[in-house]
């Protein structure tokens, strides 16, 4: 059995020292195999200039690159807090076992960190959101899934 509050007092600790070393925002993350960290990241957005660059990005890739693969199977990713959209998107991508995750995200919008507006922006028109969005160039675009759907040695994800 995993020893929860272990992999979440670390994943606590890179968000402290994240926040501490000028990294970026409090947030840490923990990717744990068979009782073993496999991946750590924290959150990185200010430090690397990238927006993407979210703890739980981060250990996903760490944790990726230490298992020569790109799926998570068998594994547990610890947050230290509970993802943004962004994140829950990418750590389904990866298909881990199980999400824990210890502050809510009523405690990051608290702090400063709200992501209710995407989660808004997400059901509503094209026409009616925040960033101007439009469709363009389906015809050609097409030709990219033709191209996958006929490779016949693809690797499905």
């Amino acid at each position: 059995m995993e020893n929860h509050h272990l992999y979440i007092q670390r994943a606590v600790e890179l968000a402290k020292e994240g926040v501490l070393n000028d990294k970026g925002g409090p947030f840490g993350a923990v990717i744990v195999k068979d009782g073993k960290i496999v991946g750590e990241g924290s959150n990185m957005v200010t430090s690397q200039n990238d927006p993407t660059a979210h703890a739980e990005v981060v250990a996903i890739r760490n944790a990726c690159k230490n298992l020569n693969t790109f799926q998570l199977t068998g594994c547990t990713i610890y947050a230290s807090c509970e993802p943004c959209p962004m994140c829950l998107g990418a750590i389904y991508w990866a298909r881990p076992d199980k999400l824990i995750f210890a502050c809510t995200k009523e405690d990051a919008k608290k702090a400063g960190f709200d992501d209710q507006f995407i989660y808004e922006e997400i059901d509503l028109p094209y026409s009616e959101r925040k960033i101007t969005t439009e469709q363009a160039g389906r015809d050609i675009a097409l030709e990219a899934f033709e191209l996958w759907q006929d490779k016949k040695d693809r690797i499905d994800y």
